[in-house]
């Protein structure tokens, strides 16, 4: 037999779009040509393969071998063709049967030993292979496990495969689990005073609302961050395989990291393509990776301005799309984002010890490297001032995160029974039909409208803090008292 055929995947974006590879053998000289859109790493698979089929005892034909990637309009890239390629060559050169390769998928890159290591994508391949048996290296199988496909068959070399498909050896399905380890979040007990913030956290928490502290340094604004995560529910089965997807496909998936909210906390000379994603064969960028999580931007003048404005549209639409001249992918990008910066450059405008000497021309120009349109799709803003000598001295207090956790849990249940999702992702119309407070509420909201000029879009997003806070306090209404701490939470929107 001089044609054989492997099925395979490619990746584009967290999709696994089928690849099959069909290698012939024909006469003329010697030759070895790989077709149908490869790119560098996938050309580079003649020599892998190669090197591995004569380290591994078996015979490299010594024909004209051309080995065809279809659909040829489809991009090709990464190395998990390697061993689907080396089966087709052993199968059109008769060294293995080719009939068990219609019933199986294959991806795995090969070393110059033979030795199968691990690629990329892994849980996103098994996901669309549905209802075949999927071949890949054994560090692979933990990931792709957790999709729930057909069977996995993890192989660590080339001789294992081979061995299994003549019937000479046994491929054994994975049956293990990846253990889920309990993260253990800094506790938000640890964060001496700050009710006013420990509260705006939990309220965010519990609406999925994003936030932003103001404060000089040294105030806690960090510590509060890194414990944020602590007061959040475990993310559920369809949560989990979004999450476990994305970071698959950037190559940086734990498997014992299942079922938990990713933390991201990109520095602030990150790039707009390392935020959002991007580059020839388009990746997932911080946003992404965060998705289903929290993002935190400490600092976040800090950060170009024409990176901050990137974040608007996946803030809105909870997805990213990132457009190439060849290549086009789309990314979830759902996160809460939690920003940290100084009231102005020097840090301490504001502080008790008078220290501040910025211009008021300066302090505006500072607090405009984050825009009003960025700013207005920020639900809470509060101040984390600088602590007084007798609070920062005395012993830690204050209600641990499990306790908060609990009410934050109670609330998000109350709203996926009520609407299906989190209070911040309601539509306008959803927003209207269960985020209407009482006569006195309205009143007072349409008065704090018109006095500190906020937008239409601040006015519904006050709207669906007013409902986290009325979940919180397990109200079916949204009262007047509700509507007031919503509305303290845009006090700062004029300074933006």
């Amino acid at each position: 037999m001089s044609l054989a055929v492997v099925r395979s995947r490619a990746l584009v974006g967290i999709r696994a779009p089928e690849v099959t590879v069909e290698v012939h053998l024909g006469p003329g000289l010697p030759t070895f040509a790989i077709v149908g859109l490869p790119d560098a790493e996938v050309r580079e698979a003649k020599d892998r393969v190669r090197a591995a089929l004569n380290h591994a005892g078996f015979e490299f034909p010594a024909r004209r071998i051309t080995a065809n990637l279809a659909p040829a309009d489809l991009p090709k890239d990464s190395s998990r063709l390697d061993l689907p390629i080396a089966l087709g060559i052993l199968a059109a050169s008769g060294q293995i049967p080719a009939g068990m390769l219609a019933n199986h998928e294959f991806a795995g890159e090969l070393s110059l030993t033979g030795d199968l290591r691990p690629v990329r994508g892994a849980l996103a391949m098994a996901l669309a292979s549905r209802g075949h048996s999927f071949v890949l290296p054994a560090q692979n199988a933990p990931e792709a496990s957790l999709s729930g496909a057909g069977a996995i068959l993890p192989a660590r070399s080339l001789i294992e495969v081979c061995l299994y498909l003549r019937g000479e050896g046994p491929l054994p399905r994975y049956s293990g689990e990846a253990p889920g380890e309990t993260v253990h979040y800094p506790d938000l007990s640890e964060v001496k005073g700050q009710a006013h913030a420990k509260r705006a956290l939990e309220v965010a928490a519990a609406g999925g609302h994003s936030f932003l502290m103001i404060g000089p340094p040294g105030a806690g604004k960090s510590m509060l961050a890194a414990r944020f995560p602590g007061l959040l529910p475990r993310l559920d089965e369809s949560e989990s395989l979004e999450v476990a997807a994305i970071h698959s496909a950037a190559g940086g998936f734990d498997p014992a990291r299942w079922g938990q909210r990713p933390y991201r906390a990109p520095h602030h000379t990150a790039s707009a393509i390392a935020l959002v994603g991007g580059g020839a064969n388009p990746r997932p960028g911080e946003i992404s990776l965060a998705h289903n999580g929290v993002l935190f931007l400490d600092e976040i003048p800090e950060y170009p301005r024409s990176v901050l404005e990137t974040l608007r549209e996946p803030l809105e639409t909870g997805t990213v799309s990132i457009s190439r001249a060849a290549r086009q992918a789309q990314f979830p990008a759902r996160f809460q984002l939690v920003a940290a910066m100084n009231p102005c450059p020097c840090g301490y405008l504001g502080h008790p010890s008078g220290k501040c000497r910025c211009a008021p021309d300066v302090v505006a120009r500072y607090r405009g490297r984050l825009s009003g349109p960025l700013a207005d799709r920020i639900d809470l803003k509060i101040e984390v001032p600088a602590l007084p000598v007798d609070e920062f001295t005395a012993s830690a207090g204050g209600e641990p995160s499990s306790y908060l956790r609990a009410r934050v849990e109670r609330a998000r249940d109350g709203q996926k029974s009520r609407q299906g999702c989190a209070n911040a992702l309601l539509g306008v119309r959803a927003t209207e039909a269960h985020c209407t407070p009482c006569a006195q509420g309205e009143a007072l909201l349409r008065q704090a409208i018109a006095r500190l000029s906020l937008s239409a879009r601040a006015y519904h997003r006050i709207l669906r803090v007013a409902r986290t806070i009325a979940d919180l306090a397990c109200s079916e209404g949204i009262a007047v008292a509700h509507v007031a701490e919503a509305i303290q939470y845009r006090r700062l929107d004029a300074a933006f």
